[in-house]
């Protein structure tokens, strides 16, 4: 096992500008405001420096634990024995074309949605309101109210394995529900363009505005989650499954399956990482015996290996 302490004095010395966090908390980095403290934190603050980190972190074996806004992790509440790089320091954007946007991996969903319409383009509606960031949307092709990043997604940067940058574009990108050609390699989404069309800006802030009150109106997002639990399986709806198996409402410690709407599992206060992990578990089990359907989690779940 690589010494991180070590590791942590060899990366102060050769990236002296690279902001490096020891024992940092993941609770405050999650919206489940759930996790313990990760060994060695880092938030590069530019393209090229995050290709630095993760080419020194390859040379030393270390495979790192990529985030942007943590809005779909449940973090163990153990010492995270990894280290993790949090890609929010990435938030340059820039219009390309008439109907193009270049967005860098670390923006919010919610903030490239508003640029869009800024520039009255529309396509990104749909991602009113999503907190995760633009580098977990195209990671899983995020989507929401009938839209997806796959309907407006040209092109997306990234570092391969090697930590040598590529561009996937059209059927490279292999998009599909809650899924991308990155999410099955060790790939580093660094940003994309967006292929949008022309609107009228009235239009698109309006639809905006009424995604973001039927947000509001039907999920609990007064109370920390990790937004939806779970995938939408191919027979029927995850939460629609739940709430038919009275389990809306259930509770385990401070875990709770929304009573708003049962596709969240929230934090009522005070949530252990074993209270929502055995929540979970208990979901599955329930709704597998009374349907047949197995419920896949769209929550990442983070341990120690």
């Amino acid at each position: 096992m690589t010494d991180l302490a070590c590791l942590a004095n060899e990366l102060k010395s050769s990236m002296p500008a690279l902001e490096l966090r020891e024992n940092e908390s993941m609770r405050v980095h999650s919206s489940f405001k759930i996790g313990g403290p990760a060994a060695l934190f880092a938030l590069p603050s530019s393209l090229e420096e995050t290709q630095a980190l993760c080419a020194f972190l390859r040379e030393k074996g270390v495979s790192p634990l990529i985030i942007g806004n943590g809005t779909n992790l449940l973090v163990t509440d153990e010492p995270l024995k990894r280290f993790v790089i949090q890609t929010i320091g990435l938030f340059g954007a820039k219009r390309t074309s008439e109907t193009t946007v270049y967005v860098e991996a670390g923006m919010s969903l919610a903030k490239a949605a508003t640029l869009c319409a800024t520039y009255s383009l529309t396509g990104m509606e749909f991602a009113q309101g999503i907190p995760g960031t633009v580098g977990g949307g195209v990671f899983m092709n995020a989507g929401a109210y009938g839209g997806e990043m796959k309907q407006v997604l040209r092109s997306a940067a990234y570092l391969d394995q090697n930590c040598k940058t590529g561009i996937k574009a059209g059927k490279e990108l292999d998009l599909s529900y809650r899924h991308s050609a990155f999410s099955d390699h060790g790939s580093v989404v660094l940003g994309c363009e967006l292929l949008l069309q022309k609107g009228d800006p009235r239009e698109i802030n309006l639809r905006m505005k009424e995604l973001g009150e039927k947000r509001r109106a039907s999920q609990p997002l007064d109370m920390p989650s990790a937004g939806s639990t779970f995938k939408r399986p191919a027979q029927g709806y995850a939460a629609a499954l739940i709430e038919q198996c009275g389990l809306k409402g259930y509770t385990v410690g401070g875990a709770q399956v929304s009573e708003k709407h049962a596709g969240f599992v929230v934090n009522r206060g005070g949530a252990t990482f074993d209270d929502v992990r055995r929540l979970m578990e208990h979901i599955q089990k329930t709704v597998l015996a009374q349907t047949g359907i197995r419920l896949e989690p769209e929550v990442k779940i983070i341990e120690n290996d």
